[in-house]
């Protein structure tokens, strides 16, 4: 059973999972799918409480996120099986249906249109108020060197920044 709360009551423990990882989730064309993240950030824009994520741009959750503007982060409360994490940030949704592949559990959202995952299982429901694409030339030139580098898989393969607002937050 869901239990509503407050977010900012759990914010070291969403920042400190986030950059750990936890999952995104989103939903468009009758297609759910979920991507680890290790980027985000809790914040107040425009008077609203929001998370801000980052999606490559090569990532089918984009494309699925472009289409819907409306994602859930699933947050691990205790142990987590790494498998779930390792599986979804190096498998595309675009091959395989991570859900099914891992056993994972949809859970019916409150508010938006997409599921949250029983097994991670605080929950933050978003919408997309506002996205960015990254500009190349405003990245400091080691942050692009690491997370950009000529020659690697990920050259050129920027993100874009979705600021969600939270329209619910939940265990």
């Amino acid at each position: 059973m869901k239990r509503k709360i407050n977010a900012w009551d759990y914010a070291g423990e969403i920042i400190e999972k986030t950059g750990i990882g936890v999952l995104l989730t989103t939903k468009a064309d009758g297609q759910v799918n979920t991507m680890t993240i290790g980027w985000g950030t809790l914040g107040i824009q425009w008077g609203k409480p929001i998370f801000i994520a980052y999606v490559r741009q090569s990532r089918y959750t984009k494309q699925l996120l472009d289409k819907n503007g409306e994602f859930t982060v699933n947050v691990p409360m205790g142990a987590i099986d790494k498998k779930i994490l390792g599986i979804c940030g190096t498998k595309s949704g675009r091959d395989m249906d991570k859900f099914a592949e891992l056993g994972l559990t949809e859970e019916a959202p409150e508010v938006i249109s997409v599921p949250a995952i029983k097994e991670l299982p605080l929950t933050l429901e978003c919408r997309v108020i506002y996205r960015q694409d990254q500009d190349p030339k405003a990245i400091a030139p080691d942050a692009d060197a690491r997370f950009y580098a000529k020659g690697t898989s990920n050259e050129g393969d920027y993100h874009t920044a979705y600021y969600g607002e939270i329209t619910a937050a939940y265990l």
